[in-house]
């Protein structure tokens, strides 16, 4: 402590001005307005996108989050609540199928595989992660629809016995099978961030929870997964929003037919497959400014989950600081 009563980090903290030298003035500034032009760059998009949904905006006003009507015919109707419904679905789903198996394989890449298979694993899980969805979707039309039209889908239907959850023919191109190709899109990107997760943690745990006699699977459970539970979360959440935001796979596997869905097995079209299908065609104000406006609600979904996730993460630091204290 200083004299003053101030410590001298937190003294030179609160010293952003002046400057040692023109150069770390230029740094600061270069850096300073990129961070600045990061976020004018946000609200840029906010403010197009406002402007251009604005027409529907004043015409159906908040009923446009809860009307189930997609017309853009003579009669133009419109309607978010399909669109939403399919998103929140598909993405849900996803995540079910895609958490444990993520979970799973970070757990076998960190923890059990054998140093020679570690490497060559995890970088082809990352591989995964990085391929175009575009490729994704040509290996759903291919490869996946086929096998849900006339292997997975008949299955689920007689073990439903008659369940409104798996009503309507077994077509391959629906709901469901946009659900597995998200999963199968997810899995790569949340098993890769959780790895690192779980292999920052110090080797120091594991030994503490062994030395007490704590078998493999405990120790992993007590103190490695508790211990990087907050970035396996982040991981989670990432993966939440590539699902949710994903467009050319989805677009490709879910049969973009507009309207509320009815089952697991009926077509429909979520927000990013519906901007993606039908804004090319849009041809006149009405219509272009509700597909925007659809992209708006999927932005502000967006956000609502990424400050969710932060407010989660940032309870699970907290109490871990607080539980170590």
């Amino acid at each position: 402590m200083t004299p003053g009563g101030a410590a001298p980090s937190a003294r030179r903290s609160l010293q952003l001005f002046p400057f040692r030298n023109w150069a770390d003035g230029l740094f600061f500034s270069l850096v300073g307005g990129v961070a600045f032009a990061l976020l004018g760059v946000f609200c840029l998009l906010v403010l197009i996108l406002v402007q251009g949904s604005w027409v529907t905006l004043q015409q159906f006003g908040i009923g446009f989050l809860f009307s189930t009507q997609w017309s853009p015919g003579l009669n133009p109707a419109f309607g978010a609540v399909p669109f939403i419904e399919a998103t929140l679905v598909t993405s849900a789903i996803a995540m079910l199928l895609a958490v444990p198996v993520s979970l799973g394989i970070a757990i076998f890449l960190s923890e059990q595989s054998p140093q020679w298979l570690r490497t060559p694993l995890g970088s082809l899980v990352e591989l995964l992660a990085a391929i175009p969805s575009v490729i994704y979707g040509f290996w759903g039309i291919a490869v996946l629809v086929p096998i849900m039209r006339y292997q997975v889908e008949p299955t689920l239907k007689v073990w439903s016995h008659g369940s409104p959850l798996f009503a309507g023919p077994a077509s391959g191109s629906d709901v469901l099978t946009a659900s597995v190709i998200l999963a199968v899109m997810v899995i790569p990107t949340i098993s890769a961030l959780s790895r690192d997760a779980l292999t920052a943690v110090p080797q120091s745990q594991r030994e503490a929870a062994l030395s007490l006699g704590a078998t493999r699977w405990e120790t992993t459970r007590m103190a490695v997964l508790k211990y990087a539970r907050s970035g396996i979360l982040g991981a989670i959440i990432l993966g939440l929003g590539r699902a949710v935001g994903e467009t050319m796979a989805v677009t490709m596997v879910i049969g973009n037919i507009d309207g509320t869905f009815t089952s697991l097995l009926s077509q429909g079209q979520t927000m990013a497959s519906l901007i993606a299908s039908e804004f090319g065609g849009a041809d006149y104000a009405e219509y272009q400014s509700a597909i925007l406006e659809i992209a708006l609600i999927l932005l502000a979904i967006t956000i609502v989950i990424n400050i969710g996730a932060r407010f989660l993460i940032w309870r699970l630091v907290r109490k871990s600081g607080e539980v170590t204290a």
